[in-house]
């Protein structure tokens, strides 16, 4: 059923010593995108957190798959913040209960990528490559079923393509930050201006700039108008009280995109074209939980369009002091409350 949560409580638990996630790649040979391009080699970068346990059968029976968001990586989700709300002893993913996986995307991190040198000759890919890609992954390093599916903004909306791709592969989903239709709004026009700035860059040549000299332009338009998406106003207001300093968070903003790749990013936000759940909730067939912010601008609560059957459960969390728009994703502290209650509801606890 679903419910909107009040004030939830933050509790945070320090992991002391926190361990060194395992990284490895798989490489699937002859991949072919769900628009009929192809690569030959596809690279998929994973971390793995935790110890692997078997059932009787020697199956994999504890495994957990983790999603990063947009423009993101594996690597956001092994954060300090992260060990010490969800992996620590107690916490929803204790990692003495669950093996965790944590793929790069496609077009992010270290897996296979439009910078690595294709530029803009690399296929065009979209969620749900994505999600078959992830699924390759799993089988191939021996994953056949998985506990829980969570993921965060563009992983979230992976989630809800994993429920439906593969009914039966999981216990149950948790999508964080994501709504359950097309993209539309004040979400897809963000995304266009960020297509748009990056296309109309004079020094994309039409994504074939030499490394370089690559475009810089789109970077002033794209960085701080995410972080207006993204962010909350609390937080915006925190960090530029001033005219002053608000005009040097901008400058830092700026400065802090230079190490982005324009085709990677334009890829990035453009795989969402594909995205459109909605005609197919009906097969998801396990439980699951979606967390959303009332402050966050990029999925907006009035629009969600969140399905009502007795397997979902829908969280709202309220905005606040602790709470940054859109990536409060990557404050774990306030959202692992609910994601505990969730996983304990469940009738066999996950």
């Amino acid at each position: 059923m679903p419910t909107t949560a009040a004030t939830l409580p933050v509790v945070t638990q320090t992991f002391h010593v926190r361990p060194k996630p395992n990284d490895a790649v798989v490489a699937i040979h002859d991949f072919v995108f769900g628009v009929g391009e192809s690569l030959a080699s596809l690279k998929l970068h994973y971390l793995t957190l935790g110890k692997l346990r078997r059932d009787a059968s020697g199956a994999i029976a504890n495994a957990v798959l983790l999603l990063h968001g947009t423009a993101g990586s594996a690597a956001d989700l092994v954060r300090v913040g992260f060990f010490d709300s969800l992996y620590g002893a107690g916490e929803p993913l204790d990692l003495s209960r669950y093996f965790l996986v944590i793929p790069d995307a496609i077009g992010a991190g270290d897996s296979s990528k439009p910078s690595d040198g294709l530029h803009a000759h690399f296929p065009h890919f979209g969620y749900k490559d994505q999600v078959r890609a992830q699924h390759e992954l799993l089988e191939r390093i021996g994953v056949k079923h998985l506990r829980v599916v969570l993921g965060t903004s563009m992983g979230g909306m992976q989630t809800w393509l994993w429920g439906e791709m593969f009914p039966n592969g999981m216990d149950c989903l948790v999508a964080l930050a994501s709504t359950s239709a097309a993209i539309s709004g004040r979400n897809m026009i963000w995304r266009e201006m960020v297509s748009q700035a990056i296309r109309d860059d004079p020094a994309w040549k039409n994504g074939d700039y030499p490394k370089g000299s690559p475009p810089r332009d789109w970077i002033n338009a794209v960085i701080p108008l995410s972080a207006i998406m993204t962010g909350s106003a609390e937080q915006l207001q925190r960090h530029g009280p001033t005219r002053k300093t608000a005009v040097a968070l901008v400058e830092n903003l700026e400065a802090s995109g230079q190490s982005y790749d324009a085709n990677d990013m334009l890829y990035s936000f453009e795989s969402s074209a594909d995205y459109d759940p909605a005609p197919n909730l009906h097969v998801i067939n396990k439980p699951m939980l979606t967390i959303n912010f009332a402050d966050d601008l990029t999925n907006p609560p009035q629009f969600l369009n969140l399905p009502t059957a007795s397997n979902y459960t829908a969280v709202m969390i309220p905005g606040g002091p602790n709470s940054y728009g859109h990536m409060t994703i990557a404050q774990p502290a306030v959202w692992a409350p609910a994601l505990q209650s969730f996983l304990q509801r469940l009738p066999q606890a996950v």
